[in-house]
């Protein structure tokens, strides 16, 4: 018997959702996601999906909670109808960044979020750019994860030369050096530290960026704050301009408005992430589309062809 191939969007990010159907050539199955009147969420699948293959679109970002409760709801409506394989694709993994016990008593949220979607019938996962490799160990169900990397590569090779890859912090040297081996472009670190309780971070750059563009590169921007101060520092060390690119612009608070006041010259991200209206309107803002990229892995997938091909 063969296959049947169904993609399903909750509300978080419908542009993508449409935009990875076309790519498949696979209209997007029908499906009521809303609110009651009281905030509770109410879903319903439209079509039959009995013995199908079955690829939900949502990225959990803001509001992380709602999204998230879309999800786990669809992927239980899906079991309760009878689909064959059900697949979460998540191209912003929400709680990824409390993947550990940083203090006493506090909860492993990006575990729980992975005991929730297997609990309900999740039978793989799809993510993007996580902002710990090490979450996939808390699923017990296959997990493919892609890199936005290959979208990056492709626009800053094509835009800019002579440039050094720079790490905001230490924790993204590893991600950092790749990009630069890939460019064939040299590596910069930024040494974030307080010398003494109560002052303010010194920045300190490590390697040689004058006279080069300088490009900071974030799994995600969040506040904002590190990297327009990051840029400060670079300028100072002699850097020609500085650019700034991630997977995922979360933005939240005053994020936007750091980026329009700061050094930086543009900040490209990817579409993993739906933008909100001010971070839209932002002329430094550059969105690259990973729907291709998360079209062909869930071709991939459906085909039982290999994921990992498509970053050899």
């Amino acid at each position: 018997m063969s296959k049947t191939l169904k993609i399903i969007s909750g509300n978080a990010h419908t542009a993508m959702a449409q935009e990875i159907a076309i790519h498949l050539g696979t209209p997007l199955t029908e499906t009521d996601v809303r609110k009651f009147s009281d905030g509770e969420i109410f879903v319903e699948i439209k079509d039959n999906v009995r013995g199908a293959d079955v690829f939900v679109i949502q990225p959990t970002c803001t509001p992380v909670n709602d999204h998230l409760m879309e999800l786990v709801l669809i992927i239980d409506a899906l079991r309760r109808a009878s689909a064959r394989r059900i697949t979460a694709v998540m191209p912003y993994y929400g709680y990824a960044r409390q993947d550990r016990k940083v203090a006493p008593r506090v909860p492993i949220s990006a575990k729980v979020v992975a005991q929730m979607l297997m609990a309900v019938g999740t039978r793989r996962a799809l993510f993007m750019d996580l902002h710990a490799g090490q979450i996939q160990g808390f699923f017990d169900i296959p997990v493919d994860h892609l890199y936005a990397a290959p979208v990056l590569l492709d626009h800053i090779g094509s835009k800019f030369k002579d440039v050094v890859m720079v790490s905001p912090d230490a924790g993204g040297v590893e991600r950092t050096r790749a990009f630069a081996k890939r460019l064939n472009a040299s590596l910069a670190i930024i040494d974030k530290r307080r010398d003494k309780p109560n002052e303010c971070e010194a920045l300190h750059v490590i390697g040689d960026v004058k006279g080069k563009v300088a490009i900071m590169l974030d799994d995600m921007v969040d506040t904002a704050g590190t990297l327009c101060k990051g840029a400060a520092a670079l300028l100072s060390k002699g850097a020609k301009e500085v650019h700034a690119c991630c997977s995922h612009p979360v933005l939240s608070g005053a994020a936007v408005s750091r980026i329009e006041n700061s050094e930086i010259k543009s900040l490209m991200v990817t579409n993993s992430i739906p933008l909100r209206p001010e971070a839209a309107a932002c002329g430094k803002i550059t969105v690259l589309s990973v729907s291709a990229l998360l079209a062909d892995a869930i071709r991939r997938i459906f085909k039982e062809e290999s994921v990992s091909a498509l970053f050899v």
